[in-house]
């Protein structure tokens, strides 16, 4: 222990006396059974086969004298071997020979018990021959010398400000990765995990790499945000939990908290994502057995290590990764084997959700490590640029979005237009399909029309108001059914070009009357396949209504472990109003003779009923296929019937609510 500091020695070994892993008898300080074996081999420990005394012994000066005796090709070889971990295989080598017959530099090594074979071929570096070649040290480090990580200064200010715009990001992308997905969930594998084509599409679809995924799913179902559930052909999905409806109303900076200490202390380790394990078997996210008992551990002394660092001081590039890792195995010398890999992916992982800006440790992050999450929060909340409530309109069908949108806005706008390109401004593109999208979830040309003119500072461009309007106006002209499946349209021109379109070959089409064809394709192809020849079909349910789907609505129950009372009574206080209301009015609708099949109207007769309540000022009862595609049954007072659309005042919900008059069914009065 030359190298050591005496003071330091002494503090070592009344440590390990108190840990009881080394007692002190009259011969010296001797380690407990046991203790001198764990300490076998290994680059990093740097000794073999410890003797359990620290006192000289004449052992050792024996071994001095006959590393002396040996020629330089045996002493080169013991130096490797020692370098090499302390054990090495001999292939035909005697084991028993004199020194004087020794005719190798391996002979020459076990003849003077240099080297000592362990059996199966195998020979290993007793101890004080490593102490011996190491000059009489223990290790061949000095040990007293805390590695310092290599750093760079930068301006504390712009490490917030990097920091907080990936915060901002990653719950940004957390809720349209939960909106992508409670539209279009993606399938569980059997083995529970994400299968590879869809963590492709999902990066694809955010504009993100797939190792960002993998992080964002891993941390959303580490926060009770994602379950597996069963869809309606029994096949498991992965769909956002009802948590989500009230995750998405919090604050930004309140749900990046949580985010974020989800993933500090999370086991799961999404760097392995994309790459195979030993067995030459891909690793996938969200698989069961993606997680590491050391994961978390590495996760928070990495972090430690970034806030011992003045604020401001980030990870110098190409070094500082590196010296983190040296400083690591200093703390802990024999675990984990992957340390260097962990550490990596957690400075990665650490950028992309705003933990770190520019390898540096944020500001609001250095009070989430001292576990003082309200103050993190409140820090963050300071630094996040304030949501804007409009878009910027362009002639060319695009919009900019001139800043982070508010979540509600966000979320609508997806649904009328793709999105072209993100950053700083936000910029969607409307195309015919993502119009015909948001038809086929209810909205109509004059909703369109509407929320268009109520977001957007600039005037509607007229080439957007054309797309709307002409999409609308094909939309819905052929209905499918089921036959295996039926074609019909009001247009026989509309079913006469599909009859003959080049590319239809292969849907089975055949006509039955002018205004009716039938296919050998079932409903679920079919319905795509007329979507890419240019057809904008809608769903027609057995007694003739349009069948409308919200698929953004599917959930999964919140896995048990992160229910709460709190939620769960938020949820049942928000209904009860709401609830009363229905009753009242299912009360009036239980008043009136229940509706038959000879009250069901078409939709010119819906609108000759409705404009007659609207000039008498009438209550009536209508049945309604509402936005979840189920058929209900409204009482309401109408305001006016223009376009198409009914404004009428609900007295379920007790709002003034629209209604697509093409959705109404059936119109009864009802008097009172």
């Amino acid at each position: 222990m030359v190298h050591a500091d005496p003071a330091r020695v002494r503090e070592a070994v009344d440590r390990l006396v108190d840990l009881a892993l080394a007692w002190e008898s009259p011969g010296g300080l001797r380690p407990l059974s046991g203790v001198a074996e764990g300490l076998t081999g290994g680059p990093e420990a740097g000794v073999s086969g410890l003797r359990p005394c620290s006192t000289p012994t004449p052992a050792a000066r024996e071994v001095t004298r006959l590393l002396g005796e040996l020629s330089e090709p045996a002493r080169a070889m013991l130096e490797h071997v020692l370098a090499a971990g302390g054990e090495a295989t001999t292939d035909d080598a005697r084991h028993t020979v004199l020194p004087a017959d020794a005719a190798t530099p391996a002979e020459e090594l076990l003849s003077r018990r240099l080297l000592v074979p362990r059996g199966s071929g195998t020979v290993v570096v007793p101890g004080e021959v490593g102490i011996a070649l190491r000059g009489g040290h223990t290790t061949a480090e000095r040990v007293d010398e805390v590695p310092v990580p290599a750093s760079t200064d930068r301006s504390e200010r712009q490490v917030d400000a990097m920091a907080a715009g990936a915060a901002f990001d990653a719950v940004r992308r957390l809720e349209l990765l939960l909106d992508l997905w409670g539209a279009e969930p993606p399938s569980a594998l059997r083995s529970g995990g994400l299968g590879v084509r869809d963590l492709r599409a999902t990066a694809a679809a955010l504009h993100v790499e797939e190792a960002t995924v993998a992080l964002l799913v891993e941390a959303a179902s580490g926060a009770g945000l994602l379950s597996t559930a069963a869809d309606p052909a029994g096949n498991q999905v992965w769909l956002p939990t009802d948590l989500v409806d009230s995750w998405v109303l919090r604050p930004p900076a309140e749900r990046w908290t949580g985010l974020a200490r989800t993933w500090l202390d999370s086991p799961r380790m999404p760097g392995l994502v994309g790459t195979r394990d030993t067995a030459g078997k891909a690793w996938n996210a969200l698989a069961p057995e993606l997680a590491g008992v050391h994961m978390a551990e590495t996760r928070a002394m990495t972090l430690a290590a970034l806030a011992a660092l003045p604020p401001g001081t980030c990870l110098a590039a190409g070094t500082g990764v590196p010296s983190v890792v040296t400083l690591l195995r200093w703390q802990r010398p024999r675990r984990p084997r992957s340390r260097a890999d962990q550490v990596l992916w957690t400075v990665t992982e650490a950028a992309a959700l705003g933990v770190t800006g520019l390898d540096g440790l944020a500001s609001y992050a250095r009070d989430l490590l001292a576990g003082d999450d309200e103050k993190a929060q409140k820090a963050l909340a300071g630094l996040l640029p304030e949501p804007v409530d409009h878009v910027l309109l362009q002639a060319d069908l695009t919009a900019v979005a001139p800043g982070p949108l508010e979540s509600q806005l966000a979320r609508r706008l997806q649904l009328v237009a793709d999105v072209e390109s993100r950053g700083g401004a936000t910029v969607y593109r409307f195309t015919p399909g993502s119009v015909r999208r948001a038809l086929d979830t209810g909205w109509t040309a004059v909703e369109l029309h509407d929320f268009l003119g109520s977001v957007s500072r600039t005037p509607v461009p007229q080439p957007l108001t054309y797309l709307v309007d002409d999409t609308a106006r094909t939309f819905g002209s052929v209905r499918v059914g089921h036959a295996e499946a039926f074609l019909r349209a009001d247009d026989e021109a509309a079913l006469t070009e599909l009859l003959h379109h080049p590319k239809a070959g292969s849907l089975g089409l055949r006509r039955l009357a002018p205004t009716v064809l039938v296919s050998t394709v079932p409903l679920d192809l079919l319905l795509p396949r007329l979507r890419e020849l240019g057809a904008a079909p809608v769903v027609e349910a057995e007694d003739g209504s349009v069948h409308v789907v919200r698929p953004d609505q599917r959930r999964a129950r919140t896995p048990r472990e992160h229910r709460g009372r709190g939620a769960a009574a938020a949820r049942r206080t928000a209904t009860v109003s709401a609830v009363v209301t229905a009753i009242r009015s299912g009360d009036r609708a239980a008043s009136s003779r229940p509706l038959g099949p000879e009250a069901s109207l078409s939709p010119s007769g819906s609108l000759a009923a409705l404009r007659e309540a609207v000039e008498v000022g009438r209550s009536v009862l209508i049945v309604y296929v509402d936005n979840h595609g189920s058929r209900s049954e409204r009482v309401v007072d109408p305001v006016s019937v223009e376009g198409g659309v009914l404004t009428a005042h609900d007295q379920r919900s007790d709002d003034v609510r629209t209604f697509a008059v093409h959705r109404i069914t059936a119109v009864r009065p009802i008097s009172g």
